[in-house]
């Protein structure tokens, strides 16, 4: 695996990130993985067929693809940026199986400003553990799952910093007295708005809170390039890494 120029390849390429990956990979990007096979583009249906030709692959396709792609990649030597969300925990598990033998980037967003965000969030929730916690999240119309994987990590975060369990929890259903020591989501969809969230932390006297607003969703692709580049170092052994890895933050 070459450390200067890696071979890249897009799972999901035909998708609105996919695309702009693809756009930010240039000369690197050998092909693509997509339901209609594309000759013309390199672009493929198999992902085995895909692997065989990339050092590292950037998935941005569909959770249901997860397991078949952890097989392919893995079996093939090929390292793995993923930053599909809406895993199950089968699908999950296939990505820790596939980490044992490639090298796996997992993240639910690649933007190096909301990573930072991820580690304060961490910081805030050990700080303040009496605190409620309160996520809200606004995306585009389209989007499919709610919360999404951004707001759910954010989440995930607090709850390390306090040493929760998040699936204890969190709180998805908003009705009803709020629960001591919940973390609470709220979603909401319309328009073509980008991905904003915001983590906000309540006491009787005070709150604090820490926003994020993506203005370009070329933002991720520029993330998840960086990543496959940091991913594709000759000296980056098998193992399970994050965004936290390649900005070098707690």
């Amino acid at each position: 695996m070459s450390s200067t120029s890696p071979r890249i390849g897009i799972a999901g390429i035909t998708g609105r990130l996919g695309h702009l990956c693809a756009e930010e990979a240039g000369p690197l990007l050998v092909g693509g993985l997509s339901r209609t096979a594309d000759p013309a583009r390199n672009i493929v249906t198999d992902a085995a067929e895909l692997a065989g030709t990339c050092d590292v692959i950037i998935d941005v396709s569909h959770a249901s693809l997860v397991p078949a792609h952890a097989k392919a990649f893995a079996k093939a030597g090929c390292a793995w940026v993923l930053g599909t969300t809406g895993l199950d925990s089968t699908a999950q598990q296939a990505v820790q199986d596939a980490a044992a033998q490639v090298a796996v980037l997992q993240a639910a967003n690649f933007s190096p400003a909301l990573t930072m965000l991820l580690s304060l969030a961490r910081q805030l929730g050990a700080a303040l553990p009496d605190y409620d916690a309160e996520i809200l999240e606004v995306h585009h119309r389209q989007k499919l799952d709610a919360p999404s994987g951004t707001a759910l990590a954010i989440g995930r975060a607090v709850a390390a910093g306090r040493d929760d369990e998040f699936e204890a929890v969190k709180r998805l259903d908003q009705n009803g007295k709020r629960p001591d020591g919940a973390i609470g989501f709220a979603s909401l969809r319309g328009g073509q708005v980008v991905g904003e969230h915001d983590l906000r932390f309540f006491a009787a006297d005070e709150e604090i809170s820490l926003s994020h607003r993506a203005l370009d969703r070329r933002v991720f692709a520029r993330g998840a390039l960086k990543a496959a580049l940091w991913l594709a170092d000759a000296h980056r052994t098998p193992g399970l890494y994050g965004m936290q890895d390649v900005l070098n933050t707690p």
